[in-house]
């Protein structure tokens, strides 16, 4: 694996329609550029799991906290590091399992997929920083599915 890796990028978010989707579609566009400008493996399911992490994150983020929402990408150790920061305090938490339960699903599916999931408030707000492997890990129950 090269050595270099795409810059940081950072996103400013709204919430202005269709600030979701263009959220997963910069998203795409990075990690699109991670693997054809830096040769960097990247898998067609971290894409894929990577667009749906930061659509969850933002979707909780603006749907929350007051104010505008900070959308950061970068690649490091064969993960790509998602951070949102937004302006409320309040760490979020996965709820106990239940199957009667509509919605408010999106931290468990989170957590289900990436790496590590780290939150902690800030000076202000808070920031969720997660980690999800570029590629399908021996030790990841989902493999490589979708490679």
């Amino acid at each position: 694996m090269p050595d270099t890796a795409p810059a940081d990028v950072s996103i400013a978010l709204d919430g202005a329609d269709g600030c979701i989707a263009g959220a997963r579609d910069r998203t795409l566009d990075f990690l699109h550029r991670a693997r054809a400008d830096n040769g960097l493996p990247v898998s067609a399911r971290a894409m894929d799991l990577a667009q749906l992490v930061v659509s969850e994150l933002v979707t909780n983020a603006l749907k929350y906290a007051p104010g505008p929402v900070l959308l950061r990408l970068r690649i490091a150790d064969g993960a790509v590091e998602i951070e949102v920061w937004d302006s409320d305090p309040t760490l979020p938490f996965a709820r106990a399992a239940d199957r009667e339960r509509v919605g408010q699903h999106g931290l468990e599916i989170v957590m289900a997929v990436v790496r590590s999931f780290e939150a902690r408030r800030e000076a202000v707000g808070k920031r969720l920083t997660v980690r999800l492997a570029l590629t399908g890990d021996p030790g990841d129950p989902l493999g490589s599915f979708g490679d």
